[in-house]
This record gives structure tokens, C-alpha cells and sequence, in this order.
């Protein structure tokens, strides 16, 4: 599980002050801006993240392009890419789940969530990538697809606005839309609680990396919940079932934290397992910094395809 802290939070917007602004385009645009602002020297000049050589062949693809060279080292079909290839595919899979309206500091997890996903958005946006957009709760609630052309960002921006509802977070439905009206391999970002089953969430994270999807995976999740900071005994509403219990924090506490460490070392050891890059967030955390996260992950990625495609090129 991926978090970076190096990079100071000083220069960047508090989340408490970035939630108060009501457009939500408006606060992704601020976002961005301090991301570059925040940072003297950026690596991301002309950032793009897909590979700049070579991508891997798909039934059609002409066959004139294949490097044979690096066939015979790999046993691997690869196709040399040109420079208008080099945009990125990106879709974002948000949960709006009921979960998600949970929030200790003045706004809930989905609003830290959405904003996320705007700012991501709006990124690569301004980079000339096609984004696209599904949120979910137990169902799918809205799909956009992948586009780079005016007024899609605006069409983004005004589903992320519409308020999480819904019960139980169902991931299975999404990760399986997905697959099924997504052809084009390209990126996806799923931004969720994952407070859902781990099984459920492995089994549909390795339908996306067997269709040949790059998966990145942002864990929200509110500072309250992780510490269970509550000092007196209260009545809790288990937002998603509806049950409502009688819970003394100091008596809890304990298991609490030892079933939520559980749950957080499965889910990491299951992206792990598919190579899928797994980063979780509290809602406290500037998302200038998440944003330099996702960026630093992309870039690592790539450089390692890169320089490992050049190796076995050359030795061919």
C-alpha cells in the first residue's frame, strides 16, 4: 500500500477550507493549480503515461508494425506506437454508496471521493487525455464514456455532483460493467471505501487486469474510522445495514482496529497479487498530494515497462 508524506502539505489547500467551495469544477481547477504551484520542480513536464515505444499487439492491428526483434526475445507480440497514440484512455469508477456519506470533519468520504475524481479529471483533461466516468452504489448509476471533446469535461463534473445514495457497496456490478463496454484497454481509477467483501473485490479487479486494463486504486476513508475517535459510549447506525448499536469506543476499540487491520492487509495483498497499484487516503489529506501520488505511480510504472522493453530490444 503506496503513501507518500515527503512531499510538504504546508503550501497546499486544507480540505476542510477546498469542501467549502460549493462548484465542484472549481475546486478541481484550484487542486491542479496548487499541485503546480505546491511543487518547485516538477518530473510531469509533458507528462503522458502511456508507453512512448511500444504497446501490445490487438487482433487487427497491422501487422506491418510488429517488432519481430523483440517477439523473438519476449515471445511477446508488440506494436511500435506513433505520437498520436500516446494519449491516455482513462476511466474513473467512483462509489456514491451509502458508506460513503460518512464524515468526521464538517464533509463525507463521497465528497472527498467525487472531488478526487474531478481533480483527476480535470488533470488529464488539460493533458488532451479522453476520461470517462462510472459511479456506483449496489447498481450503476451513471456511465460516461471516455472522451476528449468540449463539454465532456462539464458532463463529468455535473455527475460527480449528484449526492451518494444507495444501500451496500456492491463492486461486482461495476467492475463487471466495465469490462463489458470498455474494448480499449487503457486506465482505470477506482476510488472507493472498499468497505465491501475482499473476494468480491479481487474476483472483479482480475477481470480488469485479464482484459488488459492498468488499475489503480484509491482507498477514501475518513480519520474517524480509522482511529475510532469517539470518547463517549453512543449509538452507532451501521449506515449500510441499518442497524443501529449500542457501542462503548474504549470497550471496542481493540477489535475494531484489529478486524479493520485485517481487512487493510487483505485488500492490499490482494492488488498486490495483480500488480495493481493500491494508495489509501484520509480525508484529511491535501489532494494536491494525492494527485502528485497518482502521477509518481504512473511515472514508476512506465519508466520499468519502458526500460524493460528496451533491454530485451536491444539484446535482440
Amino acid at each position: 500500500m503506496h503513501r507518500n508524506d515527503n512531499t510538504k502539505s504546508g503550501a497546499f489547500i486544507n480540505p476542510q477550507a477546498l469542501m467549502a467551495i460549493k462548484n465542484l469544477e472549481v475546486r478541481a481547477r484550484i487542486v491542479v493549480e496548487g499541485f503546480w504551484n505546491g511543487l518547485h520542480r516538477s518530473p510531469y513536464h509533458g507528462f503522458s503515461v502511456e508507453f512512448t515505444e511500444y504497446r501490445d499487439y490487438t487482433p487487427g492491428d497491422d501487422l506491418r508494425y510488429l517488432d519481430w526483434k523483440l517477439y523473438a526475445r519476449t515471445d511477446r507480440y508488440y506494436i511500435k506506437k506513433f505520437e498520436d497514440e500516446t494519449n491516455l484512455r482513462c476511466h474513473l469508477i467512483v462509489d456514491n454508496s451509502q458508506s460513503m456519506t460518512f464524515g468526521s470533519g464538517g464533509f463525507s468520504k463521497a465528497s472527498y471521493a467525487n472531488t478526487l475524481a474531478a481533480t483527476l479529471a480535470y488533470f488529464l483533461n488539460s493533458q488532451g487525455d479522453a476520461t470517462g466516468l462510472l459511479t456506483f452504489d449496489e447498481d450503476i448509476r451513471d456511465y460516461l464514456p471516455a472522451r476528449h471533446r468540449p463539454g465532456h469535461l462539464r458532463l463529468l463534473m455535473l455527475a460527480l455532483e449528484k449526492p451518494a445514495g444507495g444501500h451496500s457497496t456492491d463492486l461486482t456490478a461495476p467492475l463487471k460493467r466495465i469490462v463489458e463496454v470498455i474494448k480499449k484497454r487503457g486506465l482505470l481509477i477506482v476510488i472507493s471505501d472498499l468497505f465491501a467483501p475482499v473476494d468480491a473485490l479481487e474476483r472483479g479487479l482480475s477481470n480488469l487486469r485479464a482484459a488488459g486494463h492498468d488499475v489503480i486504486v484509491f482507498q477514501v476513508m475518513d480519520p474517524a474510522e480509522v482511529s475510532l475517535d469517539f470518547q463517549n459510549a453512543s449509538m452507532f447506525r451501521d449506515v449500510e445495514s441499518g442497524r443501529t448499536l449500542y457501542i462503548d469506543p474504549s470497550v471496542a476499540r481493540a477489535e475494531y482496529k484489529l478486524r479493520l487491520g485485517q481487512h487493510l492487509e487483505s485488500v492490499e495483498k490482494s492488488c498486490s497479487k495483480l500488480g495493481i497499484v493500491c494508495m489509501r487516503l484520509t480525508t484529511d489529506r491535501p489532494l494536491e498530494l494525492a494527485l502528485f501520488d497518482f502521477l509518481r505511480a504512473r511515472m514508476q510504472r512506465n519508466k520499468h515497462s519502458r526500460a524493460i522493453m528496451r533491454q530485451a530490444a536491444t539484446a535482440a
